[in-house]
């Protein structure tokens, strides 16, 4: 069962809220974030990055960083940038993208949920990258950016979304990337009961994305713990964050891969080793695959439509990502790139970036590129489901969930 709780949420004022809300944090680097910071003064990204505070000389992951970024939220709460709402309530939140909407839970789950595996993970997550993040949510006593989990569809949880969504909302704002943000507040005992009671019915939950923040928001509640032997389980330091949306509503978009070389190969010679795994097609136009087993290569200035032999594919949860076809077929054994989460010689291309984007990056540092059919949301569930990990960069979100909008003060 899962436990999904309703929480007191510290919130931007409604006249601030288009304002405050940020992309996450690990979007931008260091000098993206100080641009974004000085666009937008009021950006929960100078909380979240407070090294925007400071010049170059100052370390990212200094003392006085972190000590900053707690200063920035306490003084949000006193000038009223930010209220708390004293009820514990669930919130509705539902980004439309290209007249698209997804609408999740936001609301706070369990520690214990994430160390006993009823939330699941496909990705391993690095210590360096989680002490960043530990360090925030223990300086602020707060967690700022929300995890994306997704759960198998419920039509419980559907109507009672259904039924707030009928209310006046609370946020409705368009960000500056176009994607429309509206927020509810479910605060009806009843809805809420039905709610938590139907997570409860629930096997598990999947993080969908977030991986890192949600490692760091359950080692802060374990340090918690330590600090207080006491504890009973029920202090806030024991949830975290979520965003949770059913997965009938959620579309992954492809990751593409571009590469810097062909291993000393030839074109004409590259192409006769893909030959032997892939059938190869021209195309006088860009390839975006249709179907899984299926790729579009961008050589030469010419695009090709592969389909993957049937020898190589498979039913194993993980080896027969498309991801894993291209890695295991062509990336390591033609290609020599073992370890694509460190070799430079390969990059990722989010697939909002589109096609010509390829192109561009082919004209310019690299002379190779894939097009991929996106892994499914029920992929990702299989794996996790098997204790598996995908490949590295299996999976491309979109939109992105804004920081700021939903605080949990732990």
């Amino acid at each position: 069962m899962a436990v999904i709780k309703p929480f007191e949420c510290v919130r931007p004022d409604v006249s601030v809220a288009d304002r405050v809300a940020a992309l996450p944090y690990d979007v931008y680097n260091r000098q993206e974030a100080v641009s974004e910071v000085e666009r937008e003064p009021l950006s929960f990204l100078k909380i979240d990055r407070a090294e925007t505070q400071f010049d170059a000389s100052v370390d990212t992951y200094a003392p006085e960083v972190y000590a900053k970024a707690k200063e920035l939220f306490e003084s949000a709460v006193s000038d009223g940038t930010f209220v708390t709402d004293t009820d514990r309530a669930y919130y509705i939140y539902a980004l439309t993208m290209d007249k698209r909407t997804q609408t999740g839970i936001v609301a706070c789950a369990s520690i214990d949920d994430y160390l006993n595996n009823v939330i699941k993970k496909h990705e391993n997550t690095r210590a360096d990258k989680e002490i960043d993040r530990i360090t925030h949510v223990d300086t602020l006593s707060a967690q700022t950016g929300p995890i994306f989990l997704a759960y198998r569809a419920n039509a419980v949880i559907n109507e009672a979304v259904a039924k707030t969504k009928k209310n006046e909302c609370l946020y409705d704002f368009v960000s500056p990337d176009g994607i429309r943000h509206q927020v509810w507040k479910m605060d009806d005992a009843e809805l809420i009961s039905r709610v938590r009671e139907a997570f409860e019915k629930i096997d598990a939950v999947y993080i969908a994305d977030g991986h890192h923040r949600a490692a760091s928001a359950v080692k802060v509640g374990l340090k918690r713990r330590q600090e207080n032997p006491g504890y009973t389980g029920n202090e806030e330091f024991n949830y975290f964050l979520s965003v949770l949306f059913p997965d009938e509503e959620l579309m992954i978009l492809p990751y593409n891969r571009v590469v810097r070389d062909l291993n000393g190969l030839t074109s004409e010679e590259f192409m006769e080793k893909v030959k032997e795994k892939f059938d190869a097609e021209e195309s006088s136009v860009p390839v975006a695959p249709e179907s899984k087993g299926e790729f579009g290569m961008y050589l030469d200035g010419k695009w090709y439509r592969l389909e993957a032999h049937s020898c190589i594919k498979s039913d194993d949860p993980v080896d027969g990502l498309d991801v894993a076809v291209l890695q295991d077929h062509i990336l390591e054994p033609v290609l020599g790139i073992s370890d694509p989460k460190t070799d430079k010689r390969i990059d990722f291309v989010g697939g909002i970036r589109g096609l010509g984007e390829l192109e561009r990056r082919c004209s310019s540092d690299c002379v190779l590129a894939f097009s991929m059919y996106p892994t499914s949301i029920g992929e990702l569930f299989a794996v996790a489901d098997a204790g598996r990990l995908m490949p590295p960069k299996s999976t491309w979100f979109e939109p992105k969930l804004r920081s700021g909008l939903f605080i949990h003060r732990i």
